[in-house]
């Protein structure tokens, strides 16, 4: 145990969750890999768990705990080998729950913060755009007011959850000509008429439904619009930093995963009388993976030290996530490659992995896109500042 970030209260709760995972999650995931869809019993089961409320306040049915339990979660659900799965889950309490708690009101808040906390209810954040990608101030979607309603129209693409759940938190312009000041945040029940979706198949991620939705002339209250009107794009930028460590320590944890998983099979694998553990450019390869993941994983434990204590992160998240994920793929291509014939084999976890860990550095702002944000905070010397 790291005594400088995990006490003793952390790790009985990552017992206990790897303990729930292992009986209530793993014997379905085969299934659930296969299907694309997740049954909605595990929803419920989290909520009971209190999983769902870890971040949250007691006010709503939440445990308001440190992040370093949100960290425990996250490194156990990739340990479980369904990045999808996995996917579902966090992009549901640390995505569009975000929004509901931090922009939402005291009704929206009730109505949908304190049933997803239980598990009542699902749901998925609507940014990224067909037309659009990592560029947000682009979105084409828009919600004009009308009376007391707003009209959306638009469509949104490769939203997680984005078929099976019951509310959307969605990104849309309310004055256009402002660019990404014209940007306001809604929340939309599912069966709001002129809201539809249509699955996307995927390389990996297969556990999670992916969607692209499209937004023909969905009228929904004005009363659904969360904080500010024309603010959504300074609270979209706030929580990318939290989005962007969350991948960076997935990224971390399933490149542990690969590599405890492929350590036991050199030790028992046997190569010309004796175990490949013991061939010397093998274990040369293995200790140069184990100090990448361990570089990675002290930089995001120290990051979110510095969230947990409200320091606004944008730079070392962003950091975190470009590195974090391009070491899970190079570890991770790796402990295939030594594993031989079976690692290319489905039965065997690195296949599945290896699909799922490829999004790492596409999702929540490609690579090339968190590059460009780094070279502006360290050489044009640009200030992301916390929204107001």
């Amino acid at each position: 145990m790291n005594t400088m970030y995990f006490t003793e209260e952390h790790v009985l709760f990552r017992q206990s969750l790897k303990e729930f995972l292992k009986k209530e999650v793993v014997p379905h995931i085969d299934k659930w890999e296969k299907s694309g869809d997740i049954d909605r019993f595990i929803w419920k089961k989290f909520g009971e768990m209190g999983y769902f409320g870890i971040a949250y306040s007691e006010k709503y049915g939440g445990l308001e705990l440190d992040l370093f339990y949100t960290v425990i979660l996250l490194e156990e659900l990739q340990k479980i080998n369904s990045g999808g799965f996995a996917a579902a889950i966090w992009a549901h309490v640390y995505l569009a729950m975000t929004h509901i708690n931090k922009e939402g009101d005291h009704r929206i808040k009730e109505e949908y913060l304190t049933p997803s906390i239980t598990g009542d209810k699902i749901g998925c954040l609507c940014i990224t755009e067909p037309f659009g990608g990592s560029d947000v101030a682009g979105m084409r979607t828009t919600a004009v007011k009308k009376g007391d309603f707003y009209v959306i129209n638009g469509s949104k693409t490769f939203i997680t959850n984005g078929v099976y759940s019951d509310y959307l938190v969605v990104a849309a312009k309310t004055t256009p000509e402002l660019g990404n000041k014209g940007i306001s945040i809604f929340v939309i029940d599912r069966e709001t008429e002129g809201v539809s979706a249509t699955k996307l198949d995927k390389l990996g991620w297969r556990a999670s439904d992916t969607g692209e939705i499209a937004f023909d002339n969905v009228k929904i209250p004005a009363q659904n619009i969360m904080g500010d009107e024309g603010k959504g794009f300074g609270y979209i930028m706030q929580h990318f930093a939290l989005e962007r460590l969350i991948m960076g320590v997935n990224a971390h944890a399933r490149a542990e995963y690969a590599l405890d998983y492929v350590l036991n099979y050199m030790s028992e694998r046997e190569a010309f009388g004796k175990t490949i553990d013991s061939f010397q450019a093998l274990r040369h390869t293995v200790a140069d993976m184990a100090s990448e993941v361990e570089m990675c994983k002290e930089f995001n434990y120290s990051i979110t030290k510095r969230l947990d204590q409200g320091q606004y992160v944008v730079k070392e998240a962003s950091m975190s996530k470009l590195l974090s994920t391009k070491m899970a793929d190079e570890v991770i291509y790796k402990c295939l490659q030594l594993m031989g014939g079976y690692g290319y084999m489905e039965d065997y976890p690195l296949a599945r992995l290896l699909r799922d860990s490829r999004l790492g550095p596409i999702g929540g702002g490609t690579s090339e896109i968190l590059r460009e944000i780094i070279a502006k905070i360290v050489i044009d010397k640009k200030e992301y500042k916390p929204a107001t």
